[in-house]
């Protein structure tokens, strides 16, 4: 066995894998700053305040999360578990 340190350097067959967990996390932030604006936009309807950037943003945030998912949907599963 090799008592090298990695130095950070990934293998070519984990790249893909890899790849495919940082879309997770990415869909997961997108996806908890699209309820955000959601509540904001909500909120500014209700109070009658001008209300169409956040709804515009809104719009953005849900067509690029939507982009997202179908593209992480073509990567490989995760295959990485946690260690106990």
């Amino acid at each position: 066995m090799n008592s090298k340190p990695s130095r950070g350097l990934v293998r070519s067959q984990y790249r893909h894998v890899r790849s495919g967990e940082d879309f997770d996390i990415i869909i997961g932030l997108l996806g908890f700053w699209g309820l955000v604006l959601l509540v904001i936009t909500v909120w500014m309807e209700v109070t009658g305040q001008p209300a169409l950037g956040w709804a515009l943003g809104l719009l953005a945030m849900v067509l690029a999360l939507y982009g997202l998912i179908r593209l992480r949907r073509r990567l490989p599963e995760r295959t990485a578990s946690r260690r106990k």
